[in-house]
C-alpha cells in the first residue's frame, strides 16, 4: 500500500502508527499537504508564533487532538529511549530543553521523515554520515576544552589515579 516503502524502519514507528497514518490521511500525503512543513503544522508540531510590533509574544505549539499526532508523539517517545540517530537527537534536545519539548521536536522530525519517504518512495537510512560524526566529535572536543580552560585543569590532573 505504501509503494514498497517500509515505514516501520523508522525508529519508534510500529504497526499501530502506520495503521493510524493509513486511517487518518492515507499514504498519498502529497495530494493533501503541499509540503512536509504543512503536514507537521497540521499535526501541531510547528510553533504558533504570535508576533506583535516585531516582538515575539509567544511561540507555543498548539494543542491538537488528532489520533495521528498522538501516535507520532508516542513513536517519538519510544525513539527517545532507543539507541541511534533519533535517540541521540531526542536526548540532546531533552538535556537542553526538557523531555516534553524533545518529544515534540522528535515527533516533527519523524513526521518529516514519513512525508519524505512516502513522497520520494525511498527507504529510510538511519546510518550516520562520516561528516556528521566528525561534526559531533569536534563539538564535544570544543566543549571539553572550554571546561578544562574554565577550571584551570592541568595535563597531569587528567591522568587517572591508580
Amino acid at each position: 500500500m505504501t509503494n514498497g516503502v517500509d515505514l516501520s524502519e523508522i525508529t519508534g514507528v510500529n504497526i499501530n502508527t502506520i495503521l493510524t497514518i493509513m486511517t487518518e490521511t492515507g499514504f498519498e500525503l502529497k495530494s493533501k499537504f503541499k509540503s512536509c512543513n504543512h503536514f507537521s503544522s497540521w499535526l501541531g508540531f510547528a510553533p504558533n508564533r504570535k508576533i506583535t510590533g516585531g516582538k515575539v509574544m509567544s511561540s507555543n505549539t498548539p494543542k491538537v487532538r488528532n489520533p495521528l499526532s498522538y501516535a507520532i508523539r508516542q513513536a517519538a517517545n519510544a525513539a527517545g529511549n532507543s539507541e541511534g540517530r533519533l535517540g541521540d537527537f531526542f536526548r540532546r534536545i531533552a538535556y537542553r530543553k526538557g523531555r516534553s519539548v524533545a518529544i515534540i521536536a522528535t515527533a516533527r522530525k519523524i513526521a518529516v521523515i514519513i512525508y519524505k519517504m512516502l513522497e520520494t518512495k525511498k527507504a529510510y537510512s538511519y546510518e550516520y554520515a562520516e561528516d556528521e560524526l566528525k561534526k559531533i566529535r569536534e563539538l564535544q572536543i570544543k566543549k571539553t576544552q572550554r571546561i578544562i580552560k574554565h577550571f584551570n585543569i592541568k595535563g597531569s590532573e587528567l591522568q587517572p589515579s591508580v
